[in-house]
This record gives C-alpha cells, structure tokens and sequence, in this order.
C-alpha cells in the first residue's frame, strides 16, 4: 500500500496550479483531501472531481491571513476525518517591484501570505500533530529563498523566512514531525499575475517562458509523503533546466 494512501492532506492555495495538480495527485494515490482557498467556486469543483474519481474531499474558503480561518480549516479536517497528516502550506503571492516604488501595501500583503499565512498553518496543526505524535508540514518557498534576485527584495525575504521556518520545524520536531521546504523555480501558475510593475512583469514573463508544469512540483510534494516515517526528505530545489538563476 502506498505511504499516501488514507493520510489526511489539506493544502492551502488549492484552488489552482501547484495546489490544484497536487491535490489531484494524492487522491489519485489514496490521500484525503482537505482543500482551502479563497475561490469557493474552484474548490468545489476540485472536490467534486475528487470524488467523481472515487476519491475523497472536503473543502473550505479559507483566506490564510486569517487565522480563525485557518484554524477553522484544520477543524474541519478533524471533525471529518479524525486526524491531520500532512499540511502542505502552499498559498503565496510574489507581487514584485523595485524597493523605491515603495509599494507598501504589496509588502505588507506578501508579508501577511507568506509568512504569516505559513504561521498560522503551523498552529493550527502542530496540536494534533503534538498529540498524535506524527505529522508532516510541508513548506513551498522558492528559488527566490536561497537566491536574493534585483526587484523582487521583499518576495526574496519572505520566501527565505519560510526557509528558516521549516528548518526550525525541523529542529523542533522532536523525532515527531517531519518538515519539508519545498522551492520552487519557474513554474506554470498564477503567480506573476499579481505583479503590477511593468517591468517587473515583462522580467517575470521572460523568466517564465521556460516555465515547467505544476505537475513538477506535485510529484516532489508527493515523494517527500511517500517516504517511511522514518525518512525526512528537508529541502528540494526544482527548476527548469533551462533556468539559470
């Protein structure tokens, strides 16, 4: 039987890209979703297909800079399916731009997503983590979290502080919790739709020619949960091949 048959997953950012592709992919292996976003129209039509294919899925709208929210997602996985497995904590938004266009309130919101919305992930499920003595939090921070790149410096920094949060999950972990920091290079998503700068989304958009499919990443987010409960796959960097930085 595989090590992803019967966990309880829930995902963050799963009404599209990686979300989508790796919720799709854990149900295919036996995985019980829980799916959260703020799309409700996307994610019930995920679940709906999830369970059209046989497989099993709950869904909630959930916006990560809410913590009652997020804590009301982990609940629900709880009160549907008596436990939590894994989190993959995979909302994000990468608005990028010049430190002196002070744009301040993308700062301020990169600040409240990435971070703060990966915290909040980590409280509502370390508990029953704690309690059942096992769990898995998986982190997706990016390229952008070992590389500082021209234009994107706040982006950068909240994708190295996930970086440090998941190796402090790590080192906390106890031998109970697994913790994996997932980073991601070009990959085909949403994510330079947010950028408002003009030329910093004609450099994401050129970056992004060789983007890579968000398959990529769902089948590394489903190799790191497939390993026994003894193995902690830390950290995968995953490019195209074609990408140089």
């Amino acid at each position: 039987m595989s090590e992803v048959a019967n966990k309880v997953v829930i995902i963050t950012g799963a009404s599209s890209g990686l979300g989508e592709e790796t919720a799709k992919m854990l149900a295919s292996k036996g995985a019980k979703l829980v799916l959260g976003a703020r799309r409700e129209e996307r994610l019930k039509a995920l679940a709906d297909s999830i369970k059209n294919d046989g497989g099993e899925a709950i869904f909630k709208t959930v916006d990560v800079t809410d913590k009652s929210q997020v804590q009301a997602l982990a609940d629900a996985a709880l009160e549907q399916f008596g436990r939590i497995d894994v989190l993959v904590n995979n909302a994000g938004l990468m608005p990028l731009a010049p430190l002196d266009e002070l744009k301040i309130d993308e700062w301020d919101q990169m600040i409240d997503v990435n971070i703060k919305g990966v915290m909040y992930g980590v409280a509502a499920v370390l508990p029953s983590m704690r309690k059942q003595k096992s769990g898995h939090i998986i982190n997706l921070s990016s390229v952008a979290g070992h590389v500082v790149f021209p234009g994107a410096t706040v982006y950068c920094a909240t994708k190295f502080a996930v970086k440090a949060i998941s190796e402090g999950i790590r080192q906390e972990s106890n031998g109970e919790i697994r913790a994996t920091n997932i980073s991601p290079g070009a990959v085909s998503t949403e994510l330079t739709d947010h950028i408002s700068h003009k030329d910093s989304k004609e450099m994401a958009d050129d970056l992004y020619q060789d983007a890579i499919g968000s398959d990529s990443i769902a089948r590394a987010i489903t190799f790191a949960i497939e390993q026994p409960g003894d193995v902690d796959v830390n950290e995968m960097i995953i490019r195209p091949t074609k990408q140089e930085l």
